[in-house]
């Protein structure tokens, strides 16, 4: 969100921009799809599509064009290694290629409508092609979807939404921290409590939302899929053990529990003698996180990311 945040800005400053984006890459190359970089009129860069020489070489390419009277919408493939008229100076071997949009402020409209798409979790199917850049009517599955037949003929789409939601129980000092990461791995951020006029959730400023409820009817208050990702960190093993039970038999990627191993191996023990399985059990990552001696909330909410983070590349391998 940040990204379309810091280019609406230049536009609404009446500052010409060019935006880069990556519709295709094969092998290691730097640059995968949906990267983005934009250039702006006045020097401003933010985003990237790969780094590197390759980067470098095309930011100043678009520096002068932004100086020019007339900016065109163009196609360039770069491949990072070999010799030949594509050749991106790189050697990581692989290749990509980037698309040229120049926007200015009649984008102002467009942008909107896609910073109004994430802040409200729709979903809209954002084409971009030799004629421009356009919401589609004609919705995708996938997160991107390209089509390249020549230089001027080819297409992209790309999903705009918050695939993925992360769904945090507990709006402690654990939960805030988790809260900001997230936010900035781009996931929907819900988080919950049963305190009211908790300091932490009240300071909570990187949730899209917040809500106190009751933990036990949890389950309609989150959504179940295969994009949904669940955090248990209430304030009492209770309350825990309450949520785990109302959410592991539902469908979820992911749910994970924070806690000692001593105080898991209780409620494992007690929820074994209320009926679950062994199996059900397993399904669960407890302790959350990945084993990185964390200790602060923060070195918590990194290691609960990272490993969030694997469970949803690895299944998309």
């Amino acid at each position: 969100m940040k990204f379309w945040q810091q280019l609406l800005s230049k536009l609404q400053e009446d500052i010409p921009v060019y935006l880069l984006t990556v519709i295709q890459n094969s092998g290691s190359s730097p640059g995968r799809r949906g990267f983005k970089m934009l250039v702006a009129q006045d020097g401003f860069i933010y985003g990237s599509i790969g780094g590197g020489v390759m980067e470098f070489s095309l930011v100043e390419e678009i520096k002068e064009l932004l100086q020019q009277k007339e900016q065109p919408i163009f196609f360039r493939k770069q491949i990072h290694q070999g010799n030949g008229k594509d050749k991106s100076g790189m050697i990581c071997s692989g290749e990509q290629t980037v698309v040229f949009h120049p926007l200015d402020t009649s984008h102002i409209s467009l942008v909107e409508d896609i910073l109004d798409c994430l802040q409200n979790n729709q979903q809209k199917t954002l084409c971009f092609s030799p004629t421009g850049i356009e919401f589609d009517a004609n919705g995708i599955s996938e997160k991107y979807a390209a089509t390249i037949q020549a230089a001027s003929d080819w297409q992209f789409k790309e999903l705009i939404a918050f695939k993925e939601t992360v769904y945090i129980v507990g709006g402690g000092h654990v939960g805030l921290a988790v809260s900001q990461l997230f936010r900035q791995l781009n996931f929907q951020v819900v988080v919950f409590d049963n305190r009211e006029n908790l300091n932490t959730l009240n300071a909570n400023v990187f949730a899209h939302q917040k809500q106190v409820i009751e933990y036990s009817n949890i389950e309609k208050h989150i959504k179940q899929g295969n994009d949904s990702y669940v955090v248990i960190m209430t304030n009492k093993y209770t309350d825990d053990k309450l949520v785990l039970s109302r959410l592991l038999r539902k469908n979820h990627k992911f749910i994970g529990v924070l806690g000692s191993k001593a105080k898991l191996k209780t409620m494992w023990e007690v929820m074994l003698k209320e009926g679950f399985t062994q199996q059900e059990l397993n399904t669960v990552y407890a302790p959350i996180g990945l084993q990185i001696k964390s200790q602060t909330p923060e070195e918590i909410a990194v290691s609960i990311a990272a490993q969030i983070i694997e469970v949803k590349n690895i299944s998309r391998e």
